[in-house]
Parts: structure tokens; C-alpha cells; sequence
């Protein structure tokens, strides 16, 4: 998908880092910037973070993904939404899904599924179970991933039951290298983060419950969820305690209308998030010697120090939008649509004494959105398009307790970002079956938040507003079936820039906004000759800047993954045997960059080459009266 990165930064204990046309890319951990959906149920939190720690590709079916302005009235997110789905077992069938894989870096993981139901009521459920010692030295990680959901159909009304969990004991942090470690051994740990033994423990669980109905006059959909997450993370500055319930609803109605003879399709909707975290910092004393006690490290607490920071932080969040699409003739759609959101953070200091004020604070934030779009069909398999949007992005509850000044509470002066985007495309499938997408867009954003750290902080990340950045992009795909062989291809172009930033006395405008590659490349190809599959992946990435002022780069590096599977039918069971390589040429690169880094450590090494083999089970049999229709 052109616009879309996702750098695997090799550390377990935190999450890839996903951006769309560069929104995201200044993320620390979890996901900035995008919505996430899965099953209808929003997996981004109401500050707009989103761990996918718990997230298990295994059980997901197919994923579309909205980039930029068609984002828009989503609310709390300015580059985009990814929206999941899960697979839709197969009524009339009982089946049972096994899967054991190994590789290199002592990477195990085993799979089991089981899925069935009829035409009104199906169900499945997955488990995993993840181990590995990773690339990098201090990188151990093990983790079990749960998944379940069920789904009824009532005639024309539909209800489903998603739940997902997940435990992951250990997850060890090995932090971010110089350029000079990234080049002489790159699967070292950052000496430091090993010291404090930086890493997280998590449990996190998550239901929820989704309903809608259709009939001839509209649609009626709406949502329940809730979740509970606990984190222990010890990181080189101190250790955080967080444990987090949240838990929100929504509701969309669809009315099919006609206006002067034209049939129109008119939406309104809304929706409302809350997040209650108990935030308790210590500093981190697994270096501090027990000859040598201080007062944040005596000698009778050998990991936990002092209390830090102890604190409630309260975030809701709500929004409501509305969305009409009309034709003009029939080959012009014509759609436009606002959004109303309103962000609130209240943060109440429980650690207030004689010397220690009373941080606590409320900020509330404000956005009204509108956007403008038409599509018009230039043949059945042609069409071009235009949007024209804006949107917004709150810093998220940590992004502004994290005070350069060391003090709890909200940072007053970091403002949301607020963009403004302009896209055309053309999209199609020609007479031979190619499928293509062109897209040029341009956006401007003011206040951007832009990341930093202070030396000798211990790599804790603080975030700040450039004045005003311009994006300017384009974007092109295509596949096509060639010779038997599928392929594709996406190509993206990135220019994005400061125009007025200034810090201290150095203006950073004209200047190149870090952690986004100018080209990225990307080509794939399946062949498949009776039981037998083979794919090769190419991915191309220009050189990265890695700081506001662009003095340093992370370089370009082409890579190829591949893999070779071969399936049995036994019985009526099938086995399916996959071998394969990522990185196969072996190169050393920096797959992920740590922007605006202190003491120069921006560079997060790709894996190098990996090798790995799997086996799978798939066995199904049909249930008796399963066919029922579901009235």
C-alpha cells in the first residue's frame, strides 16, 4: 500500500512503528496519528495512542486501510484509519487450525483455531504462543496472544461478540544505537538500557459488542467496549507502573433519501471514549551500588526507588459527525461532512507535599472538521477522484506529561496539530486486468509535535510545536497477473518540510521533517504451479533524516524476503510446509529511526538475515443442519 510504513524496530517491548504519509513516524512506542479499528470496536485510545501489542494477524481476515483526507471524520487522527477485520468461518463446516514455526534467533511460535457455526450463528477462537531471543543482544521476549468471537444473524439484524487478551511477561528493551554501533555490531543493546534492565510487562483484555440492521429505508449500526491493561516498564530514566480501564460507545444511522428526484445517502453519527489511568513512577535503581544509597535509591529497594510521580489521568473523549453523499447524474458523486470532537485530559497529583505543589490540571481540546469530496466514474472500470479535508491530532496523555522541567501535571504549552489536505487520484482496472492508483496529495499542518530528548535524560522523549510543516506527495500502485505469475507494486514520494520552526536561535525551515524516507519502493510476486507457492518481496528505502536539523542520515537499503510452501492433502486434512529467508542478501541497515535522539543513539537495526520454517493443519468437516437459514 503506497503511503503506508511499517518498520519493524526489532524490540519487543515496543510496538512497530506505523505511519501514513508520515503521520505516525513520531511515535515512541504504540501508534500515533492513525485510528485503529478492529471488528468496528476502536482499538486507539481517546488521547489517540494505540498499543497493538495485543493485536494477533492470525485471526485477521483482510484490512483496508484510508489514508489522509478520507480519514477525516474519524476524529483524533490525522493520517489515516486501518480498519480490521476478522476472517468469516464458513458456515456449515467445523474446523480446526494448527500452525508451529521456527527460526532463527530462537524465534518459536505455535498457533491453534477453531472455527464453525451456520448460516445464523458462527463463532472462532485462536490462541498463540510467541518466544524468541531476537537479532539484538537483550531482546528476549514471550507472549501469548487470545482471540475469540461469535456472530448472530437475526434476519436483518446482525450482532457479534469480539474478545481479545493478552500476557506478555517479558518483553526486553534493548534501546537505540549510535550510527558506529549500528555499523561494527548491530545486534548489540544499548549499554545503558541493559543496566536499568529496561523492559515491560503487560496483561491487557478488551470486549467488544457490535450490532446493526439494514433495511430498505437505511442502516443502524452501534458498538459497546471495554478494556483493562496493566504495564510494568522499566526504562533507562525510571520505572512506570500504569494500570489503565477503558471504555466507550457509538452509534451511526444511515437514511437512504431522495432530493429533487435524486437518491442520496445521509449519515450521522456519534461516539464517546473514556480513559482512567493510575500513573505511578519510581526511579530505577538496578545500577544504583548498594554501598552507595541515595535518597532516590536506598539500599533496602534493589529496583524501585523513590516515588516520582503518582498520579490520576482522566481523558474523554467524544465526538459527533455528519455525511451526505449525492450524485449528479450518473457518473458524479458529490459527498460532504463535518466533524465536532472535544478532548478532555484531567490530571490529578497524588504526590503533593511541603515541597512538591499540587500538579493537577484539566485541558480541554476543540476541533470542528469539515470535508469535501467528488468522484466521478470516467468509464465502468475508470474513475478520478478529489477530497479536500481537515482534521487534527491531540498530543496523547504521556506526550503531555512528559515536562522537559521534570514536573507532573499537563504541559500547557504543547497544542494539538492541525492539518489541511488536498488529494486527487485516479483509480481503475484496465481491459487486460491491471489494477492501478494514482494519488497526489499536499497538506499543510500547523503545530506540528515534533519529539525530542535532553541529554543525560536517559532517553525519555518530550515533544514540542514546529510552527508549520507542508506535505507533498504521490503515490502510485498497481497488480496484475503476468505469464501466471501475480504481481505488484507500489511506489511513494515523499517531500515533507519545516516551513517556520524555529528553536532557541537555529530556524529549521527548508529543512526535511525526520523519520520519513523520501522513496520507498515495494514490489511483490506469487507464483503458484499446483501445490506448490513461491513468493518474493522487494522492499527499497531512500535515506532517512534522523534530526530536525538534518545533520545526520539514516542510508538507503534495498532488501528481498521470499518463501517457498508446498501443500498435501492427506485424508481430506491439509498440510501445508513453508520454508523461507527475510533480509536474504544479509544487509546491515537501520529498519526504524529513534528522531532527534540524545547522545546520537537514532538508529534501530533491521533484523539480518532470518531463516525459518513452518508446518500447518487444516482439517474440516461438515455439521449436519447447519444450513438453516437464520430467521
Amino acid at each position: 500500500i503506497p503511503g503506508l510504513s511499517v518498520s519493524n524496530r526489532n524490540n519487543p517491548s515496543q510496538d512497530p512503528r506505523i505511519s501514513i504519509r508520515g503521520f505516525g513516524s513520531r511515535s515512541a512506542f504504540g501508534v500515533r496519528g492513525i485510528r485503529v479499528l478492529r471488528d468496528g470496536i476502536p482499538l486507539t485510545l481517546p488521547d489517540g495512542q494505540t498499543p497493538i501489542d495485543y493485536l494477533d494477524l492470525e485471526s485477521v481476515g483482510r484490512v483496508e486501510v484510508l489514508r489522509g483526507s478520507a480519514s477525516s471524520l474519524y476524529g483524533n487522527a490525522a493520517g489515516g484509519v486501518i480498519d480490521i477485520r476478522s476472517t468469516d468461518p464458513s458456515p456449515g463446516t467445523l474446523r480446526g487450525e494448527l500452525r508451529a514455526s521456527t527460526g532463527s534467533f530462537g524465534t518459536s511460535r505455535l498457533f491453534g483455531k477453531v472455527s464453525g457455526g451456520t448460516r445464523a450463528a458462527r463463532y472462532q477462537a485462536s490462541i498463540a504462543r510467541t518466544t524468541a531471543d531476537g537479532f539484538r543482544d537483550y531482546s528476549e521476549q514471550r507472549q501469548t496472544n487470545a482471540f475469540a468471537r461469535a456472530s448472530l444473524q437475526r434476519g436483518d439484524a446482525a450482532f457479534a461478540l469480539t474478545l481479545l487478551g493478552m500476557e506478555l511477561p517479558v518483553a526486553q528493551n534493548p534501546g537505540s544505537l549510535t550510527r558506529s554501533q549500528l555499523f561494527e555490531r548491530p545486534e548489540m543493546a544499548d549499554p545503558l538500557a541493559v543496566r536499568k534492565q529496561a523492559r515491560k510487562a503487560v496483561r491487557q483484555s478488551q470486549a467488544g459488542f457490535t450490532f446493526s440492521e439494514t433495511s430498505k429505508r437505511g442502516e443502524l449500526e452501534g458498538s459497546f467496549h471495554g478494556g483493562i491493561r496493566s504495564l510494568d516498564n522499566p526504562l533507562s530514566f525510571g520505572i512506570v507502573d500504569v494500570d489503565r480501564i477503558s471504555w466507550g460507545a457509538g452509534y451511526r444511522a444511515t437514511i437512504f433519501h431522495s432530493l429533487l428526484g435524486a437518491g442520496q445517502r445521509f449519515t450521522a453519527g456519534s461516539e464517546i471514549q473514556k480513559q482512567n489511568d493510575r500513573r505511578v513512577n519510581f526511579a530505577n535503581c538496578n545500577d544504583a551500588p548498594a554501598s552507595l544509597p541515595t535518597a532516590s535509591c536506598p539500599t533496602t529497594l534493589p529496583e524501585r526507588g523513590t516515588t516520582t510521580l503518582n498520579q490520576r489521568e482522566l481523558v474523554t473523549s467524544s465526538g459527533s459527525y455528519i455525511r451526505n453523499e449525492a450524485p449528479i447524474g450518473s457518473r458524479v458523486l458529490l459527498s460532504g461532512g463535518v466533524r465536532a470532537d472535544e478532548v478532555r485530559f484531567d490530571v490529578r497529583d497524588r504526590l503533593v507535599t511541603g515541597t512538591n505543589p499540587d500538579d493537577s490540571g484539566v485541558r480541554t481540546l476543540y476541533a470542528v472538521n469539515p470535508a469535501f469530496g467528488i468522484v466521478a466514474r470516467l468509464s465502468r472500470s475508470h474513475s478520478l477522484y478529489a477530497n479536500v479535508s481537515r482534521a487534527f491530532e491531540t498530543p496523547t496523555a504521556t506526550e503531555l506529561g512528559n515536562q522537559p522541567d521534570g514536573s507532573a501535571g499537563l504541559n500547557r504549552l504543547l497544542e494539538p496539530q492541525r492539518s489541511t489536505s488536498y488529494e486527487a487520484g485516479l483509480k481503475g482496472v484496465s481491459r487486460r486486468g491491471i489494477q492501478y492508483n494514482l494519488a497526489l496529495y499536499r497538506t499543510r499542518v500547523s503545530d506540528e509535535l515534533i519529539p525530542f530528548e535532553i541529554p543525560a535524560s536517559g532517553g525519555r522523549r518530550y515533544f514540542r510545536n514546529a510552527g508549520s510543516t507542508k506535505r507533498v506527495g504521490a503515490e502510485a500502485a498497481g497488480s496484475a497477473v503476468i505469464g501466471g505469475v501475480e504481481t505488484g507494486i507500489a511506489y511513494t514520494i515523499s517531500n515533507f518540510r519545516f516551513r517556520e520552526y524555529v528553536v532557541g536561535a537555529e530556524s529549521y525551515a527548508g529543512k526535511r521533517i525526520p523519520g520519513v524516507a523520501p522513496r520507498v519502493m515495494q514490489a511483490s510476486a506469487h507464483w503458484k504451479f499446483r501445490n506448490i507457492d513461491f513468493v518474493a518481496e522487494g522492499l527499497a528505502s531512500g535515506r532517512v533524516e534522523v534530526n530536525d536539523a538534518n545533520s545526520e542520515s539514516a542510508p538507503g537499503f534495498a532488501l528481498l524476503n521470499a518463501r517457498l510452501s508446498r501443500n498435501l492433502i492427506v485424508s481430506g486434512a491439509r498440510f501445508r510446509f513453508t520454508a523461507g529467508v527475510q533480509n536474504a542478501f544479509d544487509r546491515v541497515h537501520a529498519s526504524s529511526v529513534s528522531v532527534n535522539a540524545a547522545g546520537g543513539k537514532y538508529y534501530e537495526p533491521g533484523t539480518r538475515r532470518a531463516l525459518f520454517v513452518s508446518i500447518g493443519l487444516d482439517a474440516a468437516r461438515a455439521v449436519r443442519g447447519s444450513a438453516a437459514p437464520g430467521r
